[in-house]
């Protein structure tokens, strides 16, 4: 394997948890709904799959023991800010605390145990093709869902009748219930697929990333996936092509520092996040720009009702 290979195998392997959590809460947002606790659904899906994982012997029951630890814990935040009507910010922040707090006291028993890693799927022929094969076509399975789970959604929300209701709640939530539209129940459900994907994002973490259990390994993702929502403007393929693009970053400071360049390692560990603060003043100038030069008429850019 060639070394432009491995930096895009790697890329990857970093890109897929911010697309896979990024993409549920697009569909969270266009309905309406504020998740701010995305890290901490996050971190649940990684301590979740990694201990299905070692209690069942496979990384495949270790995918789905991920994706119903953020769904049911995505669920308790529907319950407060949709049924007891909590404030959604204040509400997605203690849902990160209380998640980060829950991952290490469950996974505190797994501390050192060897991860089950998921193997990739390597499929016949394609993934004989020089250079391309092997990045795309030799993947593990989780990687493959993030493809289908993007081609999906933009298919859902822009071509089904369900895909029309949830962006109009996230227009107007009460002209759609006007129009006879269950809002509660719609949005129950979008930010339950949010949390799944979210989990999915955190069993990615636990079983191929980094295949072992280290209390906080979501790393502040859960906020760059927040970031990538806005950055796309609620558009699944430009969240898509957002999310390799910060992935690429974090994994060119990693070479830059094993080659030596001349920087302060901790200034490189920052290029991620500061590349997420200088796209969101990007998009706010734009937008800003957008209004003035526009009509009202015609600049009013989609910002789901919260």
């Amino acid at each position: 394997m060639s070394i432009f290979e491995a930096i895009l195998l790697t890329v990857i392997t970093a890109s897929t948890p911010l697309v896979i959590a990024a993409l549920g809460e697009l569909v969270t947002e266009r309905s309406g709904v504020l998740n701010l606790g995305v890290e901490g659904v996050m971190i649940i899906g990684a301590v979740g799959a990694f201990a299905a994982a070692q209690l069942t012997g496979s990384a495949y029951i270790g995918i789905v023991g991920g994706i119903v630890s953020g769904g049911l814990f995505s669920l308790l935040f529907a319950f407060l800010t949709l049924t007891l009507v909590t404030n959604q910010v204040a509400t997605g922040l203690a849902l990160t605390i209380l998640g980060l707090g829950a991952s290490g006291m469950l996974g505190e028993a797994f501390v050192g145990a060897p991860g089950i890693r998921l193997l990739p799927i390597e499929i016949p022929v394609l993934s004989a093709i020089p250079y391309v094969g092997t990045v795309l076509f030799k993947q593990d399975l989780i990687f493959y869902l993030s493809i289908l789970l993007v081609v999906a959604v933009n298919w859902f929300l822009f071509r089904s009748r369900t895909g029309l209701k949830i962006r109009a709640i996230g227009d107007n939530h009460a002209s759609a219930h006007a129009l006879g539209i269950n809002v509660i129940r719609t949005r129950y459900l979008a930010v339950m697929f949010g949390g799944a994907c979210a989990g999915l994002a955190g069993a990615q973490l636990s079983l191929i990333y980094t295949p072992q259990w280290t209390e906080n390994m979501s790393a502040g993702r859960g906020w760059i996936a927040l970031a990538l929502v806005v950055f796309s403007s609620w558009r699944p393929w430009r969240l898509m092509a957002g999310g390799y693009l910060f992935g690429a970053v974090t994994i060119l400071q990693l070479h830059a520092q094993a080659f030596g360049v001349g920087i302060p390692s901790q200034f490189l560990s920052m290029l991620p996040y500061a590349a997420t603060v200088v796209v969101l003043i990007m998009i706010s100038h734009n937008r800003r720009t957008t209004m003035i030069n526009t009509p009202a008429s015609l600049g009013k850019a989609f910002v789901p009702d919260r």
